[in-house]
């Protein structure tokens, strides 16, 4: 046997491993939490628990009831032991002992997606899942996991409107005990507190005794059909008829949109039965029943050249936090009809699904014009960059901790972007666009090498070096380069907020002038999409994790740069320090990156020694996609004299740095009661203050509390809120004083005493409900249920 030669690597490739070696070994670290969930109770009479016979009961209260007690923490992939019950076939699946969400998975695991990895019960089984409701293997339902964990948490509640046993971990990443039928009786004997609802005030019994008949009888389907009409079926014929037709142009940009809607939720525009549906690969053609091809990734192989491109109803409960809609119909026929096919282009042998070309958008769809493509995805701007906030991507600190907890988004006009006016420079960027995905199966060196050091570097000169041609006199980019949008038709401006392990977006700017911000081009925003939403695989390894992450560094900071270079030359290093004080140097030197850029100027006139808020506020005042101009409570905007007492009162709490701040959750919800019944409710989100956003662990020793503030949002945002408040009209003030005096941790739970919703509260149903009426009230189409998953335990 001979030696294996050995090649000495360039010295930013060998920090770079071990970076890598580091950030696995953390990530397998961070699971290893106590798995003991539960201590035994202090001694106290146990309830009685009335005979429960297997009466009949009315599905649509079943099914209401399982929604706002139940799936409010059992409806997402972070549903505790995969069991998720946002549909009978969710139910009838079970439970695993296999986490989706695993920071120290070394292989990808085997997907377990409802509703598309497996048809039947049996299918499920083979892959690991057991029963919860009664089923095949426990057709005694007093037997089920799910009859017993109902039992269980009546028999032993949680103690009213105090804190949890310290014993009861809420905490995300916790080992969770997810006992079999088998094994419940150990479960239970370890575990008193461990009943559902899980650690939080029971049902009512109305309520309890109703979903008590329903398991005793065999937990059979509540779900309901999706409506239907002939307005509805003549709508989807049209549409599964216009993405499969077959000649090339056709066949390629049915390809890209499905790419680009998969995780939609479709609704059409003139239809008002509340129906959404999925855009979905299948077996089978338009007028039979969807066959789902399964693949890892949307832009996967098939495995075969017949498929057809479907509309598929989306019969599981609607989540907030996934239902990312996006309307169609008609107008929007037309408008892709105007895009993809006015314009005079041609393809010539379609593009292959191999990784090198399917991950890269730029490779696979480059025969496409590129303003049609950037184009499209402006249209929707707010969608696409919600895909990646609120798609699964984005659950956990370390996911989210690639961004800022607020800052504002902008986009390039696409008059302005050389990646859609300049083909020569287009063309020679794509083999320097790929994305990590595209070497899914090698390790992090050979994901994160091409693309992390080589390739980004290259093509930041290519970029560079085209965009000096097109300028030759260096006098930077104009105020009209900053896209304005368009009367009704999708936001321009953009706010995103980071609730430390998840994230939300709304259209505007809101909240005071944020630390930084983005002016996001063509190549970004589709390497954006394809990095976190197309290509991200939420089985993935940790290697996959890291490699998505780190890469998202990159593209946040090329977002950035461009923002920056919009500023006066002279003030541009100061702020881009400031953003990344502490690791900024070394950060600059792995990347083997340029300074920022102040060799040109800027086209802009700028009349104040505050230029970043000056360039954000002339934007917001040029926006034609209908953006507030103004944001009385947390903005000077010199309104603040004809502000309402309530308004006044909670304006004095927004954009203060202040001790108190740090106290507050990610995202506290209020309501304020008043006599006439015209009941408020307010967002207060904790902006956290970091001397950078650029490594994955140690966000504790980044943090600057004393920094901190409060955006207060009128209306309710968010799909985890961690904490409700509730306030009496005429307490108001004493909210706001009791609020801002705090210093220490006595004083935060003095105040979850006078006004908070503790989780053990009796009223804590009655308050998640009027603010899940809330969100379904006020977003008809975009509303969903809040997740309880985050709630917190002061």
């Amino acid at each position: 046997m001979t030696e294996r030669k050995r090649t000495k690597l360039p010295p930013a490739q060998v920090a770079l491993a071990a970076i890598a070696l580091v950030i696995i070994a953390a990530a397998a670290g961070l699971t290893g939490k106590n798995a003991r969930l539960f201590q035994k109770p202090p001694d106290h009479d146990a309830l009685t628990v009335p005979e429960i016979s297997a009466a009949s009961f009315d599905a649509k209260q079943v099914r209401q009831t399982v929604e706002r007690r139940c799936v409010v923490c059992h409806g997402c992939y972070d549903s505790p032991c995969q069991f998720r019950m946002t549909s009978s076939d969710g139910i009838s699946r079970g439970a695993s002992q296999q986490p989706v969400y695993n920071s120290s998975r070394l292989n990808e695991a085997p997907l377990t997606r409802l509703g598309i990895d497996a048809s039947s019960t049996e299918e499920w089984r083979d892959l690991g899942f057991f029963d919860v409701a009664p089923g095949v293997q426990n057709s005694d339902p007093a037997q089920s996991v799910l009859w017993r964990m109902l039992m269980l948490g009546k028999e032993h509640p949680i103690p009213q409107n105090t804190s949890l046993p310290k014993s009861i971990d809420l905490d995300i990443t916790r080992d969770l005990t997810c006992p079999a039928p088998t094994g419940f009786d150990d479960y239970e004997r370890k575990n008193p507190f461990g009943g559902m609802p899980y650690a939080v005030a029971p049902m009512d019994d109305k309520e309890w005794e109703m979903l008590a008949r329903w398991v005793k009888s065999g937990a059979p389907s509540f779900q309901r059909d999706p409506p239907t009409s002939n307005a509805l079926s003549s709508h989807i014929a049209e549409w599964e008829q216009f993405l499969n037709r077959r000649e090339p142009r056709e066949r390629l940009v049915a390809r890209y949109l499905y790419e680009h809607l998969f995780l939609a939720h479709l609704y059409f525009s003139d239809i008002t039965s509340g129906t959404y549906f999925q855009l979905v690969r299948a077996s089978t053609p338009p007028g039979e029943p969807i066959k789902v091809i399964a693949t890892r990734r949307p832009y996967d192989n098939p495995e075969t050249d017949e498929f057809y491109y479907r509309l598929s109803p989306v019969r599981e409960t609607i989540l907030h936090k996934t239902h990312i809609t996006y309307k169609i119909g008609p107008k929007r026929l037309s408008r892709y009809r105007e895009l993809f096919f006015e314009l005079d282009w041609r393809v010539g042998a379609l593009p292959s699904y191999e990784p090198s070309v399917a991950s890269n958008p730029f490779a696979a769809f480059s025969a496409i014009p590129a303003s049609a493509r950037y184009s499209f995805l402006l249209d929707d701007a707010e969608y696409f960059i919600r895909t990646f906030i609120r798609g699964p991507v984005c659950r956990g600190q370390v996911a989210v901790n690639v961004i800022e907890d607020r800052f504002w988004v902008m986009f390039l006009n696409p008059d302005a972007d050389l990646s859609v006016n300049d083909p020569v420079y287009l063309e020679k960027a794509i083999p320097l666009l790929g994305l990590p995905a595209e070497h899914a199966d090698g390790s992090l060196f050979e994901r994160l090498v091409p693309a992390y050091l080589d390739h980004h570097r290259q093509y930041a000169e290519l970029r560079e070096k085209r965009y000096d041609m097109a300028d030759p006199q260096k006098k930077g980019p104009s105020i009209d380069d900053i896209w304005l949008g368009q009367p009704k038709n999708g936001a321009a401006l953009l706010t995103v907020f980071r609730h430390f392990d998840n994230a939300t977006v709304v259209s505007g700017f809101h909240g005071d002038v944020p630390e930084t911000a983005w002016i996001v081009d063509f190549p970004t925003l589709e390497r954006i999409y394809y990095n976190l939403v197309a290509g991200f695989d939420v089985f993935g390894s940790v290697e996959h994790q890291v490699a998505t992450r780190v890469y998202m560094d990159l593209l946040r900071m090329e977002s950035e740069d461009l923002f920056l270079s919009f500023l006066p030359p002279e003030s541009r290093r100061i702020l881009h320090d400031g953003w990344y004080r502490g690791g900024h140097a070394k950060i600059r030197t792995l990347l083997h990156r340029s300074p920022i850029s102040i060799d040109h100027d800027t086209q802009i006139n700028f009349m104040s020694n505050v230029p970043k808020a000056e360039l954000l506020f002339k934007v917001l005042g040029r926006d034609q996609s209908g953006a507030p101009r103004t944001d009385a409570i947390n903005r000077m905007d010199g309104q603040q004299s004809s502000l309402s007492p309530e308004i006044a009162a909670l304006a004095s709490l927004s954009s203060v740095q202040a001790p108190w701040v740090q106290y507050l959750p990610d995202l506290s919800l209020v309501r304020i009661n008043h006599q006439n019944g015209d009941n408020r409710v307010y967002s207060l989100v904790h902006d956290k203050a970091h001397t950078n956003v650029a490594f994955l662990f140690v966000e504790n020793l980044r943090r600057e509390p004393e920094k901190d503030t409060i955006t207060v949002i009128q209306g309710l945002i968010g799909s985890y809120p961690n904490f409700f408040f509730v306030v009496d009209e005429g307490e108001l003030d004493n909210f706001v004083h009791s609020l801002s005096a705090m210093r220490t941790e006595q004083d935060w739970r003095s105040l979850v005493d006078a006004f908070g919703v503790r989780r053990s509260s009796p009223q804590f149903w009655e308050t998640a409900d009027f603010f899940q009426d809330t969100a379904a009230d006020r977003h008809p189409s975009k509303g969903g249920l809040l997740d309880l998953n985050r709630y917190l335990d002061p």
